[in-house]
């Protein structure tokens, strides 16, 4: 999948009426994350690192609150049909720069599991174009004023996205398109002259279209998320001379803590403490004090990332713990201000956010007040099988 350039296209463009809740499906949340973004993880949890949005008219603010955190690129102007939304989306493509395969996507189907995505792009292998299937289990009949005759079913699957394409394939046959609504890209492609492959598809792409279908996706995503807890120390010393940076605020003090960030004991044990609870490895794998880019670099920068990293995961941190080592300065007056800081660089409620302060009795380096130790704990629930 990395020796050639893969771009997903998320088409996002719809009204989503019939989901209710009062915004395009593609907005609303589950778990408290936008449907959109759900299904822009999930791509590049596939490994699929390139993606644009096809948005409505309209839905510029919406779609910037929904990528807020995603690093995505501008959005592309739909159309009036979902077609149209495509075709615009790989002329994008096209200008900047082109594309070796490509996924076109419905943000409704949030949830794609990457064994389907390499199956899609194993196919390509072989052929022009792929798209994910299941079999049709109900019995199938014509709707008429009375129930009509069955339909045999054997034949018949259900198509779902991403489907699949080689990119110069499939923006060939969106221009050669006649007209008419398409219900998919595959119909375009076949209409070509292309043949569609099929692999096997996967429940979890279901598309969300009704209220119930969202009361799903949140049991589905409860079931598969799992707990995990992260542990995280760090210690500095103190330095004359130096900022005392704790919890992200500037705390007045005669002396401040000596590193090659800010030394933020607080923002440090934290980041440790996350990346731990995901195994990520530590701040110095992320962050290496032999680069000079973080000289002096403010600890929000870290502790940011690692949420990011949570994020990604398609998890969320539900709470952090931290215990301040120390003698002085005096704590309590900014324990509460701390709290809401950290809380706002995790996106947590305050509530979700502990910060404690204690001393060692004058005993070892923190008693002789030789430095600042900080110990956090991170709770975070992840996706187990993205």
């Amino acid at each position: 999948m990395t020796a050639r350039r893969t771009v997903a296209l998320v088409v996002a463009a719809g009204s989503g009426s019939r989901a209710g809740g009062g915004l395009p499906k593609q907005y609303r949340t589950i778990g408290g994350k936008a449907v959109l973004a759900h299904a822009v993880e999930h791509l590049r949890c596939a490994g699929v690192e390139h993606v644009r949005v096809v948005i409505g008219a309209g839905q510029e603010t919406l779609f910037q609150t929904a990528a807020a955190d995603l690093a995505l690129p501008p959005p592309v102007p739909g159309g009036t049909e979902r077609q149209h939304s495509v075709r615009a989306g790989l002329e994008a493509i096209a200008a900047g720069g082109g594309a070796d395969r490509v996924l076109i996507h419905d943000a409704a189907r949030p949830f794609l599991p990457r064994a389907v995505a390499a199956r899609l792009l194993a196919a390509l292998d072989e052929h022009q174009a792929a798209v994910p299937v299941l079999g049709v289990v109900d019995t199938l009949a014509r709707a008429e004023a009375a129930l009509g005759d069955a339909i045999e079913r054997q034949s018949l699957v259900r198509v779902q996205t991403p489907q699949a394409f080689r990119f110069a394939a499939i923006l060939a046959a969106h221009r050669a398109w006649p007209g008419g609504i398409a219900t998919d890209d595959a119909q375009i492609a076949r209409a070509a002259g292309i043949e569609v492959a099929t692999v096997p598809g996967d429940a979890a792409l279901d598309k969300l279209t009704f209220e119930e279908d969202f009361a799903r996706a949140e049991e589905r995503l409860a079931r598969r998320l799992v707990t995990r807890t992260g542990i995280g120390f760090d210690v500095h010393a103190f330095a004359v001379g130096e900022a005392l940076w704790l919890g992200g605020l500037r705390i007045p003090h005669g002396r401040g803590l000596s590193g090659h960030s800010d030394a933020d004991v607080v923002l440090h044990a934290l980041t440790d403490a996350i990346l731990g609870a995901i195994g990520a490895g530590d701040i110095g794998d992320h962050f290496p004090p032999s680069d000079p880019r973080w000289r002096g670099a403010a600890s929000s920068t870290f502790v940011e990332h690692a949420r990011r990293l949570v994020e990604a995961r398609g998890g969320r941190i539900d709470h952090v713990d931290v215990t301040l080592i120390c003698e002085a300065p005096r704590l309590a007056p900014h324990r509460q201000p701390m709290r809401e800081r950290v809380a706002a660089l995790l996106r947590l409620s305050f509530e979700a956010v502990s910060i404690k302060a204690t001393t060692t009795e004058r005993l070892g380096f923190t008693g002789r007040g030789e430095g600042i130790a900080a110990q956090a704990i991170a709770t975070v629930r992840i996706l187990e099988d993205l």
